[in-house]
């Protein structure tokens, strides 16, 4: 089986870490984005993943390389020369997906969630048309496009952008499987696949929609990469709690790599992910943080709703909330060499 993921913006929106590192290799829990996926679909029975890629192709291109060997699939890079939107670099990728007969997965490079990529290919191949999407429960779905189906075929009917009363709470989660005639439907040019392609589909009877279990998240955005580090380390705790870091200082759901180093009299939690080679000095308190790999963060620090990029170094008796540092944090002296987040605000406190 094959899938096509879509990697090819800039991630603006979770800068300062993309302006070096494009988006599906930023770590989230440990393991960048993109193998979340991967990983995820060859249990499922991929063995050939194809990357519609564009901004720092050559970074995703090496790592690739590797994991190519480490799990023993096939990743090829389908390159964009213009942005082509969100179908088509289907068009593009077209010879590299429809070599048989067999269906494709897609997925947007954002979602983190279970990856139910097993049932969907179930779903789909029961339901025989050409088309299935995976669709997610909302809480306020006047903020979004919603999905109108039949509850009991999962037949879609219709889609409605934003609607002001009640016509459904699901959504497009942004994860895909098709047969290969719907290829024939894309021309090679900028294209939307939800608003010029699924509306079709639906209204001749070729689209379906298949509800997702447990949790779901878009993490594109600083605000929403932490929260989904929290849906995503409480199926840990149910799931594989034995991964999770436990014992004195350590409180509810922490992932710490095993090269990282802790301090003594640290409280760690809860929802805390501590990358490889990470120093945190003594006496530090960290809440609902991501710390990447190689960074330090010393002594009596205090840390709440962070990300700390790859090889950051946090000073001494700082207290900082809500912020996203990608090089250096000190104001002993009174010196602030931050990267920020536009969309973050910054507190910070200084004990003299």
């Amino acid at each position: 089986m094959k899938a096509l993921i879509l990697v090819g913006g800039y991630g603006t929106r979770l800068r300062p870490l993309t302006l070096s590192v494009p988006k599906p290799l930023v770590e989230f829990c440990n393991k960048p984005i993109l193998l979340h996926q991967v990983e995820a679909l060859v249990k499922a029975g991929v063995d050939h993943v194809v990357l519609a890629v564009s901004y720092m192709s050559e970074l995703l291109e090496r790592e690739m390389r590797v994991q190519e060997q480490r799990l023993g699939i096939r990743i090829s890079l389908s390159h964009e020369k213009e942005p082509l939107g969100t179908a088509g670099p289907l068009a593009l990728a077209r010879e590299l997906l429809n070599v048989d007969n067999e269906p494709f997965f897609v997925l947007n490079s954002d979602v983190i969630c279970d990856f139910p990529f097993k049932d969907l290919l179930q779903f789909h191949r029961h339901h025989g048309k050409e088309g299935t999407i995976v669709v997610t429960r909302v809480e306020e779905p006047s903020k979004y496009g919603v999905v109108v189906f039949e509850t009991d075929s999962g037949r879609i009917h219709r889609f409605v952008e934003k609607p002001q009363v009640f016509v459904s709470n699901k959504i497009n989660a942004g994860m895909y499987i098709f047969n290969p005639s719907m290829l024939s439907r894309i021309q090679l040019r900028p294209t939307s696949i939800e608003k010029e392609i699924f509306p079709v589909m639906a209204e001749e009877g070729h689209l379906y929609a298949m509800e997702l279990q447990g949790f779901w998240m878009d993490i594109g955005q600083p605000k929403d990469f932490l929260t989904g580090m929290c849906m995503y380390l409480q199926s840990l705790r149910q799931q594989a709690p034995d991964k999770l870091r436990t014992g004195p200082g350590f409180l509810g759901n922490v992932l710490v790599d095993p090269t990282a180093q802790i301090g003594e009299n640290c409280t760690i939690g809860p929802n805390v992910t501590i990358g490889a080679g990470v120093v945190v000095e003594d006496g530090v308190r960290i809440k609902r943080c991501t710390v990447l790999k190689g960074s330090r963060v010393r002594s009596h620090s205090w840390l709440e709703s962070c990300i700390v990029g790859w090889s950051s170094s946090v000073g001494q008796w700082v207290s900082g909330e809500n912020y996203s540092v990608r090089k250096y944090l000190d104001l002993r002296c009174g010196t602030e060499l931050l990267w920020l987040s536009i969309s973050f605000t910054l507190h910070l406190w200084h004990q003299t």
